[in-house]
């Protein structure tokens, strides 16, 4: 794993799967300020133009996004995949799970990525969270659930379909 000086983990491709990579919905992302939170914002690659999870035409090819990446020029932090109704994919997003330098995982987020037989699973760029990506569905294309253990919240639990991106690390688990 590498971090950038950001403390973002550097995506590599190795691990990312060919049915995600052959697909051309990948775009760039910036890590930006909301008012006080660091936020992910996805452009198109290769521009300093926002891209956007609903408008295809704002995707790339995963070869030009992570090209565009390595080039540095518009800087960028990584690189991300969108879900759309025309693919079969799910993304599963586990929050605040994972002990960024050792590696573990919360006992919650293992039962989670335990039961996933079929699919691919990947620290998230800060290394605290997990991406699960699996073929499926999501009602209405997206679901949130904040998970506790014990009366106390241990980490959020969200699921997309369509209309979102995930940034990817191919940092596997």
């Amino acid at each position: 794993m590498i971090k950038e000086a950001t403390g973002l983990i550097t995506p590599s491709t190795e691990n990312i799967p060919k049915q995600l990579t052959d697909r051309p919905q990948w775009v760039c992302w910036r890590l930006e300020m909301r008012g006080s939170k660091p936020t992910k914002v996805p452009y198109i690659a290769g521009t300093n133009s926002r891209a956007s999870s609903t408008d295809l035409m704002t995707w790339s090819s995963f070869e030009y996004a992570f090209a565009a990446y390595e080039a540095g020029e518009p800087p960028y932090n990584g690189i991300g995949f969108v879900f759309c109704s025309a693919d079969p994919f799910v993304g599963i997003d586990l929050d605040d799970c994972r002990d960024a330098e050792s590696g573990e995982v919360a006992p919650w987020a293992q039962s989670i990525i335990a039961r996933v037989q079929e699919g691919y699973v990947e620290a998230s760029p800060s290394g605290t969270g997990v991406h699960i990506i699996v073929e499926g569905t999501v009602r209405d294309g997206r679901t949130r659930k904040d998970v506790h253990v014990q009366g106390e919240a241990a980490g959020r639990v969200e699921m997309y379909g369509r209309g979102k991106f995930f940034t990817m690390t191919g940092e596997t688990l």
